[in-house]
């Protein structure tokens, strides 16, 4: 039945104001977090200049918060706990300039990455979540996974310091491997028994999950991809494009331990791609071999001489031991 051009003209009036009621909202919404977010900034100013005033605070305390927490709740309700007025304390101690805070973060966002007691951790998820949009969830699931941890022990001090000023940022095909690589969201690290087949089909079913623990910039494009060659065929388990380096990421999964065959087939995967996949302004393409287990002398000898930009790493289903991490990448600081 053909509408009418008044009923037309009604539905498009009723969608643009939708959109702009929506816009507001959302705009509003922004608003109200920036000023909750510096509210709480000066909040804290206040409480640290207040204990730095050394009579008051060998009169106060450790109790300070505690009286603050109930004389605020008694005048403004909720949302004043002891606990509350530690992080409104800790931000401003962690940001001591107003104009380093960030009008993307909500204040849910401050309270996850102020758990951590670590400057250059804390630098770097607040980077990470504006320049990846990411939600709480997905901020949490971040920060206990390591992924600072993960990524800063694969790099010199200086570009440790760099990921804790800018984020991680996909400059070169070595900038998009961790190690280890983390699928606690398949839920399968009390599962005793599971096949290559299965591991692949988990990743593309909880694909969302898994594109967060690859990183920013990945399109997938297939699973099993096939490579005929001589009247034999191949089948890559995973293959995605990364929008930011613009190239194939071809990823094969082992159940065990990696051995040297394994990165040669990989190897032969990436030099069909350069020649047979890739078009004008593709660069070329990279390879990555996660198994649960590798051996790095197996590895550095199966990989010496080859070209192409092939990577071995590991994975694990189940969250990596925060402190020996943190110990690592202490030692990893010092040393260097």
């Amino acid at each position: 039945m053909k509408r009418s051009p008044q009923t037309n003209s009604y539905t498009s009036l009723k969608k643009e104001i939708s959109q702009l009621l929506i816009a507001g909202r959302e705009q509003a919404g922004r608003a109200v977090n920036t000023i909750l977010v510096q509210t709480y900034w000066q909040i804290g100013r206040h409480i640290v200049e207040f204990e730095q005033g050394g009579e008051a605070k060998s009169e106060y305390g450790s109790n300070l918060l505690d009286r603050l927490s109930r004389d605020l709740t008694l005048e403004f309700g909720k949302g004043f706990s002891r606990s509350n007025l530690f992080q409104i304390r800790s931000l401003y101690i962690n940001f001591p300039k107003i104009q380093t805070l960030s009008g993307q973060l909500s204040w849910s966002h401050y309270c996850e990455i102020l758990k951590s007691d670590n400057e250059l951790e804390i630098n770097f998820y607040t980077k990470q979540c504006e320049k990846e949009n990411w939600s709480v969830r997905e901020l949490k699931r971040q920060m206990k996974s390591m992924l600072f941890h993960r990524l800063a022990l694969s790099k010199e001090k200086d570009e440790i310091l760099q990921l804790s000023q800018k984020g991680a940022e996909f400059q070169h095909p070595k900038d998009l491997i961790k190690d280890p690589y983390v699928f606690e969201f398949l839920g399968l690290q009390n599962q005793s028994t599971y096949s290559e087949g299965e591991l692949e089909t988990q990743l593309i079913q909880n694909l969302q999950g898994f594109l967060l623990e690859l990183g920013k910039g990945f399109a997938f494009i297939g699973q099993q991809y096939r490579i005929s060659l001589a009247n034999r065929h191949f089948y890559v388990d995973l293959v995605f494009y990364h929008r930011i380096l613009k190239c194939f990421v071809l990823i094969d999964l082992k159940r065990g331990e990696i051995d040297h065959q394994d990165i040669g087939q990989m190897n032969l995967y990436l030099n069909y791609f350069r020649k047979e996949e890739n078009v004008e302004g593709d660069n070329p393409p990279i390879g990555i071999v996660l198994g649960a287990y590798k051996d790095h002398i197996l590895v550095e000898y199966a990989t010496d001489n080859i070209n192409n930009q092939l990577f071995v790493s590991k994975y694990q289903l189940y969250l990596p031991n925060k402190e020996e991490l943190a110990k690592e990448l202490e030692r990893h600081l010092t040393n260097n």
